[in-house]
């Protein structure tokens, strides 16, 4: 009889245990689309608020698996980011007319800390009075912001991306080049989007920026960034 008596918590016990479940993981939001405004374009689509604000619509396809989203929008005359969050598809928000932006959309869930990045776009908010636009700020490709350098010879490579509202109208580039902070020009009217071969020593930290010049004498800066040869 006691035999029996044990049996049966042993039995009880498996089925427990062969019961349970396992939750499925939580599945991660997707990627937002981009919609508005344009990317590359002139915003013409705004609200004019007065001769130095407009306020602007911004809208993005539904991501699934998304609760809510981050809109990262950053000035890229003053390099300022700012983020707004939502629960919809679209965005309204004030801006400063005559000034070149950037945006991206982060798609985020309440079931997971997992986060979805879009693709960056530019625009150009229009203003009054503009009849030619200034480049968009040259976007350094490499060395990148705060990497670490191996230069096995002796040489890095510098390598940036210009682009503008109006196609084809970027004439060439300066580039800004040394270990101070606020270094030099190192070469003037640069009509390719790199310059190969600049000698650097190890140990050294490097910094640079490249200012984008159109056919209309508009000009932007890149921003500064640094680099650190190992």
């Amino acid at each position: 009889m006691k035999s029996r008596l044990l049996i049966i918590p042993v039995m009880l016990l498996l089925m427990a245990c062969g019961g349970k479940k396992n939750n499925p993981a939580p599945l991660p939001p997707a990627k937002a689309v981009l919609t508005l405004p344009a990317q590359g374009a002139v915003c013409t689509t705004g609200t004019i608020i007065s001769a130095t604000q407009s306020s602007v619509s911004f809208a993005w396809n539904s991501a699934a698996n998304t609760d809510s989203y981050d809109l990262v929008l950053k000035n890229l005359l003053t390099s300022v980011t700012t983020t707004q969050s939502t629960t919809d598809a679209t965005l309204t928000i004030t801006l400063t007319r005559n000034t070149p932006y950037s945006w991206y959309v982060v798609s985020k869930s309440t079931k997971t800390s997992t986060t979805a990045k879009s693709d960056t776009w530019k625009f150009y908010n229009a203003g009054p009075g503009i009849v030619t636009y200034a480049p968009f700020p040259a976007e350094i490709t490499s060395p990148g912001f705060g990497q670490n350098v191996t230069a096995a010879s002796g040489v890095v490579d510098l390598i940036w991306q210009g682009s503008s509202v109006n196609a084809g109208t970027i004439l060439n580039y300066d580039v800004y080049f040394g270990t101070s902070t606020t270094p030099a020009i190192f070469k003037s009217a640069v009509t390719d989007s790199f310059v190969n071969n600049v000698n650097v020593s190890s140990g050294i930290t490097y910094y640079w920026k490249v200012i984008t010049r159109d056919v209309n004498g508009n000009t932007s800066d890149s921003g500064m960034y640094q680099f650190t040869v190992n």
